[in-house]
């Protein structure tokens, strides 16, 4: 399981460091010290993607905060590093076209 766990960890930090660049900020993130932080943001954007039919808010917010509880759940980091793969083909598709 620990070399399953690590495999997760490393799919997901690779992911993490090709989406980065695209959404500032995204690197200070990942700061150890701002742990409490991420979780609360994350549980917002997840809560505030169930309230996607309010004008404000959207369905994008929920794997935006996934992906903030995947940093430090390592129980997220398959699944979401999974969901990462999968959204980001299906830009390049999208964009082919």
């Amino acid at each position: 399981m620990n070399r399953d766990s690590d495999r997760n960890r490393a799919r997901f930090d690779r992911q993490y460091r090709k989406i980065a660049p695209l959404v500032p900020g995204m690197a200070s993130l990942r700061k150890p010290g701002w742990m409490i932080a991420r979780v609360l943001v994350a549980v917002v954007f997840i809560l505030g993607g169930f309230l996607a039919i309010l004008p404000i808010f959207g369905l994008w917010m929920i794997p935006v905060g996934l992906l903030l509880l995947a940093i430090d759940l390592p129980a997220l980091q398959g699944p979401v590093s999974r969901l990462l793969i999968r959204g980001r083909r299906w830009i390049a598709l999208r964009r082919r076209r």
